[in-house]
């Protein structure tokens, strides 16, 4: 069940299966994540940090057996879960695709600070912090779009 878990239901093993390879599997797992936040957004905003926060220690609790090796394997992609979570906390329209994008853009490309040295941590934090990091900085670019507006 963990692995499963891990996998974001399933989703990070779609890349895989489909063309042999993880490369995207992340970007499964950060829908997985954006289409709970829209599922949240009737609720007040402290439901969807509720549901981020949850998916953080959900993420750290299911990754922990598969980092032990001491590298973040592809197809786990729970973290990737929270990370978009995190990023559209209380977000709605614009805001909320700016945030996530932002989140998906800092993920992959890891050029923000602090980014790297999270995913350096050690599993199961190195696995899950640098997508939360890479929320966060998704989440104030949606907080800059909702100012603007």
């Amino acid at each position: 069940m963990r692995t499963v878990i891990a996998a974001g239901l399933g989703l990070g093993w779609i890349p895989r299966r489909m063309w042999g390879s993880d490369a995207g599997a992340g970007t499964f797992g950060a829908v997985l994540g954006g289409a709970i936040g829209v599922m949240s957004w009737l609720a007040p905003w402290w439901v969807g940090l509720g549901l981020a926060v949850a998916a953080v220690a959900v993420s750290m609790w299911a990754s922990a057996p598969q980092g032990r090796a001491g590298h973040d394997p592809g197809w786990v992609v729970i973290d990737e879960v929270a990370g978009a979570l995190v990023a559209v906390v209380g977000l709605f329209g614009m805001a909320w695709v700016v945030a996530w994008v932002v989140a998906r853009v800092a993920d992959i490309t890891k050029a923000l600070p602090g980014i790297r040295a999270a995913e350096r941590l050690p599993a199961p934090w190195g696995i899950t912090a640098d997508d939360v990091l890479a929320g966060l900085y998704g989440l104030a670019a949606g907080w800059v779009v909702t100012g603007l507006s």
